[in-house]
């Protein structure tokens, strides 16, 4: 006489309803981090070792042909000083990101350098990653 059931309970588990929510999952990300945009120009910036960080206060970029930009918005060099002090007057921390063009002439680098250590501003210096 048997009396074992006939009903076995499997201890299987399907693997393809967690491979279509991770597919999914990487497609949601891949979307949404093209619509992120920095704010910065597209420079040529010179190689280095290390990394830039990304949370930054304003970003000062300076093109080839000697122009000055705050966030994108071009900027006169005189006017660069008063414009940095508003944008970061109520700045726990001033944070100064400089982006400076490859083949940039260093006088104008040190202008932005110099503007920061008068005014006890941090400055990190973009690079591109070699």
């Amino acid at each position: 006489m048997n009396i074992r059931g006939r009903n076995k309970i499997s201890a299987e588990f399907s693997m393809s309803s967690m491979t279509d929510i991770v597919f999914l999952l990487l497609i949601f990300f891949m979307l949404t981090s093209t619509l992120v945009t920095t704010d910065a120009l597209d420079l040529v910036l010179p190689k280095a070792k290390g990394k830039t960080e990304k949370s930054q206060d304003v970003a000062v970029s300076i093109t080839k042909d000697l122009t000055f930009y705050v966030n994108r918005k071009p900027v006169k060099k005189e006017n660069l000083e008063t414009i940095l002090k508003a944008r970061l007057q109520k700045s726990d921390k001033p944070v100064i990101i400089l982006r400076a063009e490859e083949g940039v002439p260093i006088e104008n680098a040190v202008y932005v350098m110099d503007i920061a250590n008068r005014n006890n501003y941090k400055l990190i210096l973009a690079v591109r990653p070699e």
